[in-house]
């Protein structure tokens, strides 16, 4: 797979930067006479000297362009010919992306040079940053190399050579990319997208005989066309497939029980802690034994080593993934680090059961997992935006096997869960770095909104709050967890998970605070009697535990539901607040859309999430996805069974046809949005739609009816 794709971001690219000098600027005579390549991979230029080659043009070099690049007959004395080359860089560029400035007459002068000496030519993918420097600023339009350079504060060293021309251009690039993450482009697809929009340009370029520098849209290959995913690690959670309850031992019982006690069982593995029995270990505080171990160390001692205790070959801390966790997470965490058996831990991080590698076999899906363990492997901002970038791949590889959208938005939050756990990592880190040292008390990072609920699509931005264990309003402990929630916030940011628009986030003082600050502010939200005050309140309750203190924020959480529990005036002015879906059908029952498109989620997702979290609320129902909210106010045989099922039918409707459509424009470079076109649709999926559409235009009269049914 190449490690560059529509969607790989832009601070994450393989690519290498060329520049070429030549005997002349006329692109139809011009011959190379030396080829300059530095590498860019994951944010940085690759160490060294860039990579030249001088070139044997075959006939007289102008002295005019001597002048400028300073290359004349003496210096190319010993050169090879162009075709002896080629090889080398084409080998060099492999299948990166191409960067340069006035890219385009670089790969005129290479693509005849190659048509000369009878060698095949492949327009690789390229940028140019001439095209790409308005974007940051209009007055930069068609600026040389030299003014942008002067712009950015980049130094010129070597210019006009081929290398130094190559590393100038290279740093300027990476320069570039946070004004054009400030203009929206954060992808190599967007970047496409924004330079082919440079029609002007790209005619004068043409006119000139340059090559195209930026390929057309039309042959880039489609992100659909994946190889095929098995997707039973992504539909299957850890839960189905793990041994429960977990078999534990004490650190000093002895090797030989250990391995009889596996052999009764039939397991491989038993976990180590101090006191058996004393309640739910957490990982932290466990070990592991397995058969492997005990075999080890009678090879290394004889029999012997069976009257060992347990804990001489114990390896501590346990590793551990959630039960709630897709199957695809366990077989990365196993690849990742080696192993062949994990802890599995229950909602409040304790151990409930375990699970092997033998119970990952009948599986064979190890090569189909794309995405692993990645994100929590991540070490840096540039590894986590890589690792992020492959969840709209794998996204479309499930939808095309046809996995419903439901369950891959289960997928992707789990990823954004995951990705904002390793922000709060880097946060801490970079946190200690700059002398502000660690937590100052324990803490939990949660994630609200679609991420708390398990659906996210595409399109999602930052929900997030901390909860930490004691400490007032902009005391000493609030401000080190302010400055936490601004640097993960701003890594999330970097990686592709833009801030939130509503400002829903744990570095502004709403979204953070003690326990006990905490506690008083929902309180004073079930007070309120204005809808407006209760703007962005109700995604709260789809808070989610990510890093930290899980019991912390768990306990959080449930006290939220238990505050409000049976209060139908609070449950009342959220849905009020939430205010009405816009209607996405016309009076005579046709699809109302804007440009070709309809907003499905204000057309109707919006509501049917909001219905059912403030009938959670109103009737105490401890779920955070929006089916199982339905589900179980069903359940309570309160009225409305077929309308709440038809609900979660319209919102599995939205979910699939705004993925489709998010992962059509991903891939044409447009952002990801909740607008669907309506001609992309087919018949079936218009019926479904409108299904759907009227199934909401109920919603109302059936919230209100719920709301004081007891």
């Amino acid at each position: 797979m190449p490690r560059n794709d529509n969607a790989t971001p832009l601070i994450a690219l393989d690519a290498v930067v060329i520049d070429t000098e030549t005997t002349g600027l006329d692109t139809a005579k011009a011959r190379v006479v030396e080829i300059g390549v530095v590498r860019i991979r994951d944010g940085h230029i690759e160490a060294g000297a860039p990579a030249c080659w001088r070139v044997d043009p075959g006939e007289p070099i102008p002295p005019a362009a001597t002048r400028i690049h300073g290359i004349d007959a003496a210096a190319l004395a010993m050169a090879p010919a162009f075709a002896a080359v080629w090889p080398l860089v084409a080998g060099h560029i492999g299948e990166s992306v191409v960067i340069g400035h006035m890219l385009g007459f670089d790969l005129a002068v290479l693509q005849r040079e190659c048509d000369r000496a009878g060698i095949a030519w492949r327009m690789p993918r390229g940028l140019d940053t001439r095209l790409l420097a308005p974007l940051a600023d209009q007055s930069l339009e068609g600026c040389t190399l030299d003014a942008l350079a002067a712009w950015l504060k980049v130094e010129l060293r070597g210019r006009h050579s081929a290398p130094g021309d190559a590393d100038i251009t290279a740093r300027v690039f990476l320069a570039l990319l946070p004004w054009l993450r400030r203009a929206g482009i954060r992808t190599l697809a967007q970047a496409e997208r924004a330079c082919r929009a440079r029609t002007e340009a790209l005619d004068a370029e043409h006119r000139a005989g340059w090559a195209r520098s930026v390929a057309p849209a039309e042959s880039i290959d489609d992100e659909h066309a994946l190889r095929r995913l098995d997707s039973y690690p992504y539909r299957h959670r850890v839960a189905a497939l793990m041994a429960h309850p977990p078999q534990f031992i004490a650190p000093d019982d002895t090797l030989g029980e250990a391995l009889a006690r596996m052999s009764r069982a039939r397991i491989s593995s038993l976990f180590v802690v101090a006191v058996a029995g004393a309640g739910t270990p957490r990982p932290q505080d466990t070990g592991i034994v397995t058969e492997r171990d005990v075999l080890r160390a009678i090879a290394a001692r004889g029999t012997d080593a069976l009257a060992l205790p347990v804990e001489t070959v114990a390896s501590r801390p346990l590793a551990s993934v959630a039960a709630d966790a897709f199957v695809y997470r366990a077989i990365g965490r196993m690849a990742r680090l080696d192993i062949r058996h994990l802890g599995v831990t229950d909602a409040d991080g304790g151990v409930c059961g375990a699970l092997s590698a033998r119970d990952l076999l009948r599986l064979r899906a190890q090569e189909a997992v794309e995405l692993g363990d990645e994100i929590d492997a991540a070490g840096d901002t540039v590894a986590l935006a890589r690792a992020w970038s492959k969840v709209p791949r794998v996204a479309a590889a499930l939808l095309a096997e046809g996995v419903a959208a439901r369950d891959i938005a289960a997928v992707i939050s789990r990823e954004l869960a995951a990705a904002t756990r390793a922000a709060v990592i880097m946060a801490e880190r970079r946190l200690r770095d700059l002398g502000h040292g660690g937590p100052p008390c324990p803490y939990a990072f949660a994630v609200l909104g679609s991420a708390g609920r398990g659906e996210s699509l595409l399109a999602m931005d930052q929900d997030n709050a901390i909860v930490f264990a004691d400490g007032d309003p902009d005391g000493a402990a609030d401000r080190w967890f302010a400055r936490l929630g601004k640097e993960a916030s701003d890594v999330l940011h970097a990686v592709g998970v833009p801030y939130c628009k509503g400002g829903v986030m744990a570095a502004n003082a709403p979204w953070r605070g003690s326990v006990a600050t905490w506690h008083a502010r929902v309180a004073d939200w079930i007070a309120r009697s204005r809808p407006r005050d209760l703007l962005s309140v109700d995604i709260f309750f789809d808070l989610r535990y990510v890093h930290g203190d899980t019991r912390m924020a768990n306990a959080l959480w449930r006290g939220g539901f238990a505050a409000a529990r049976g209060n139908a005036a609070f449950a009342k002015l959220l849905a009020d607040a939430s205010g009405e879906p816009a209607s996405g059908l016309t009076l005579f029952g046709r699809l109302r859309t804007a440009a070709g498109r309809i907003d499905l989620k204000a057309a109707g997702l919006f509501a049917v999430v909001s219905a059912a979290r403030v009938l959670a609320i109103r009737h105490f129902a401890l779920e955070r996805a929006t089916p199982a909210r339905l589900a179980a106010i069903a359940a309570l045989d309160i009225g409305g069974a077929a309308d709440l099922e038809a609900l979660a039918d319209a919102q599995a409707t939205f979910l699939d046809l705004i993925l489709g459509q998010q992962l059509d424009d991903i891939a044409r470079g447009l952002p990801a949005s909740n607008a669907v076109a309506v001609k992309r649709l087919s018949r079936k999926d218009r019926a479904r739609l409108r299904a759907a559409l009227h199934a909401v235009r109920a919603l109302d009269t059936l919230v209100r009816d719920l709301l004081f049914t007891r």
